[in-house]
């Protein structure tokens, strides 16, 4: 059973079909694409986000551009998929889910014997992917739910729930099977500037599942932990290294720092596919986004006119401000490069 009656993307009738997360929380709208190049649109402009959910739009995205695809040899289908794969890895860059996603349906792509057979086995490896993600969450869900007792406050900051994966959630389905094993929980979701996602997103479907939760500015973190409010914090990720540096929403670095200063557990909640074993910190690219997102709030102009601005979507917190981080194969805890490996090697 998936304990969160939203289902972020899935495939159906050859078609791949999205919640628009930019409508949320007024409306609860669904699209949906026949073209990989408008779910590269879809992945760039946020109507779907959150990294195991891009991982797997991209892998419909490829399947779609291979249905696409008019090509009558092997070769000439495997160059068009090339370029998709492109197009869909430019979107996001930062998150490594997407990276997977892509790589896993070209390694099914290339083994295929010819053109059927591989338009095929993308589609069902995609679709695949997409069940697997809320399998890999529940179990996540479970790891981590023993880290957290009974009357928490849990404080979590952008959305890493059902939002932003297939279903159920990273970081919030850790709350979700909290909640499931009889404990009294409550949350607290940071409103997540510059683009809202816990205000609209988190607080929207915690609400939508009944659980309760309250809202705080991005500038009541401090605020909320000094006066005890916050029991434990948990985020997810767009990317993990084997030293345990994690890369998320920006603004999360802050929020670890205020925890280690008030003594509070920070955890991190997020499948092995978002881990980067081969990149150092130096070597990851941080997104930059339009200004726009910045200078005004729901349309309306907020900062003067050429106003410079600096804009990234993700920040890096160190491995000393880390509690433990959740996944579906455990919990990785401090000394995090040992720990990290041995949780892969428990998955060979």
């Amino acid at each position: 059973m998936i304990h969160s009656s939203l289902r972020t993307v899935e495939w159906k009738n050859n078609s791949v079909i999205m919640i628009d997360q930019t409508k949320l929380p007024n409306e609860l709208v669904y699209v949906t694409y026949t073209d990989y190049q408008d779910v590269a649109v879809a992945i760039r402009d946020l109507i779907v986000r959150g990294a195991p959910a891009i991982g797997v739009s991209g892998a419909f995205g490829l399947a779609l551009a291979a249905l696409q695809s008019t090509a009558s040899t092997k070769e000439s289908l495997m160059e068009d998929l090339e370029k998709a794969r492109k197009v869909l890895h430019e979107t996001r860059p930062t998150a490594i889910n997407l990276a997977w996603g892509l790589e896993k349906i070209m390694n099914v792509a290339r083994s295929a014997k010819d053109i059927s057979t591989l338009k095929e086995s993308v589609v069902k490896e995609a679709k695949q992917m997409a069940e697997e993600d809320i399998a890999i969450n529940m179990r996540m869900g479970k790891h981590g739910s023993q880290l957290f007792d009974n009357n928490d406050t849990i404080m979590t900051h952008c959305n890493a729930g059902a939002l932003a994966t297939v279903a159920y959630g990273t970081a919030l389905g850790v709350i979700r099977a909290t909640k499931d094993s009889g404990k009294k929980i409550k949350v607290i979701a940071t409103e997540t500037r510059p683009v809202m996602q816990g205000s609209r997103l988190t607080a929207f479907e915690l609400k939508h599942d009944g659980i309760d939760v309250s809202l705080i500015p991005d500038t009541a973190v401090g605020y909320s932990m000094a006066n005890k409010l916050v029991s434990k914090v948990i985020v997810g990720a767009d990317r993990i290294l084997k030293t345990g540096h994690v890369y998320n929403k920006i603004g999360t670095y802050q929020v670890a720092l205020m925890a280690r200063q008030h003594n509070i557990p920070f955890y991190v909640a997020a499948p092995l596919s978002t881990f980067d074993l081969k990149s150092r910190p130096e070597d990851v690219i941080i997104e930059q986004r339009k200004a726009s997102e910045v200078t005004g709030v729901a349309g309306k102009k907020t900062a003067p006119d050429d106003i410079n601005v600096i804009n990234p979507a993700f920040d890096m917190t160190p491995p000393e401000l880390i509690t433990g981080i959740i996944t579906e194969a455990g919990i990785a805890k401090p000394p995090f490069e040992a720990s990290i490996k041995k949780l892969f090697e428990s998955k060979l």
